[in-house]
Order: C-alpha cells, then sequence, then structure tokens
C-alpha cells in the first residue's frame, strides 16, 4: 500500500512512520487492487490524533481516533478501518450474489400470437455454463443423459452447443468469428 504521513505539531519519526506502514500493510491482504492511504499525525495539547483515508478498490475509508498515545491511536485507527474494508468487501459480495439469483429466474414459457402459433409454445431455459473441451462434454452429456449440453470450450473460449444427432453421434455447433 502506497502510504504518505504528514505530522503536524509533532517531530517527524521514521519509527513511527514504520509503524504506520506497517500497520497498513495488513490491511491489504482484504483489498484485491493496490490502494493509497493518506494519513495524518497530530498533537493538540494532550490529545494525540491519527486520521487515515484509505482509497482505491472502489472504496474511499475513513478513520480518525484520538488518545493520550499515538501508537495507540493508530492502533485503534487501524482497527477501525479493518472493520469497515471488511463490511464493504461483504455488502459487494452480497449484492454479487443477490444480482446473479436474479439473473437466473428459472424456466419460462411464452405464448405465441395466433400468427405464429404454427410454431407452438417456446419453452425458456436459463442454464449456466461452464468451461470445458469437447471430449469432457460428451462425458458429462452421457452423465445427464441430455440430447445438448451447452459448454464454453476451453480451446477456443466460445460457446459451443454439443447435440446427439438421430444416428447416435453428437454435433457440435460453434460460431465463427
Amino acid at each position: 500500500m502506497q502510504t504518505s504521513v504528514t505530522f503536524k505539531n509533532l517531530d517527524p519519526s521514521d519509527n513511527l512512520k514504520d509503524y504506520i506502514c506497517e500497520k497498513l500493510d495488513k490491511l491489504d491482504k482484504y483489498l484485491d487492487n493496490p490502494a493509497e492511504a493518506t494519513v495524518v499525525l497530530l498533537i493538540e495539547k494532550f490529545r494525540h490524533i491519527a486520521e487515515v483515508n484509505i482509497t482505491g478498490d472502489r472504496l474511499s475509508i475513513y478513520g480518525k481516533e484520538e488518545t493520550n498515545d499515538m501508537y495507540s491511536a493508530v492502533d485503534m485507527v487501524a482497527d477501525k478501518l479493518e472493520i469497515q474494508i471488511k463490511k464493504n468487501k461483504q455488502k459487494i459480495r452480497k449484492r454479487r450474489v443477490n444480482h446473479k439469483d436474479k439473473s437466473i429466474t428459472g424456466d419460462h414459457e411464452i405464448s405465441l400470437s395466433d400468427e405464429e402459433s404454427s410454431v407452438g409454445q417456446i419453452e425458456i431455459r436459463n442454464i449456466e455454463y461452464k468451461p470445458m473441451d469437447i471430449e469432457e462434454a460428451a462425458m458429462q452429456m452421457d452423465l445427464v443423459n441430455d440430447n445438448f449440453l451447452v459448454f464454453t470450450n476451453s480451446r477456443s473460449e466460445k460457446i459451443n452447443v454439443l447435440y446427439r444427432r438421430k444416428d447416435g453421434n453428437y454435433g457440435l455447433i460453434q460460431p465463427i468469428s
């Protein structure tokens, strides 16, 4: 984590700066991308105040603590920031799961108008597909005993459809780019 430390009303100390960097580097394990931390340490009369602002990884987190000792203020603000980062990450994960659940709604049927009734009703089924090669897809199709299987070809990274032909052999539909 890239950290900038500003000292107000106290002498700059390499020990204190190293201590802050060590505490904030422990928070890096909760972040997916590099982040920047701006730290302001100041003393007002008998109060030692530590303010930390972390920006990056699509979030901005601010923490401020004041005590009688600068090291304890840094410890307390680091604990506060860790809780905030965990809470934000958990909220993002929860949103992703909820969004994924809403997009997979199950089977549907669509009724067509009189002009289109020669086709009949169309059943819409949402499926999940995963990367695999053609041989693995054929084995998967035999296990499930389906007539077709939609999968992502691991070699071409495109969506393919493997289907069982009337003669018992397999057919493969793959897009041309």
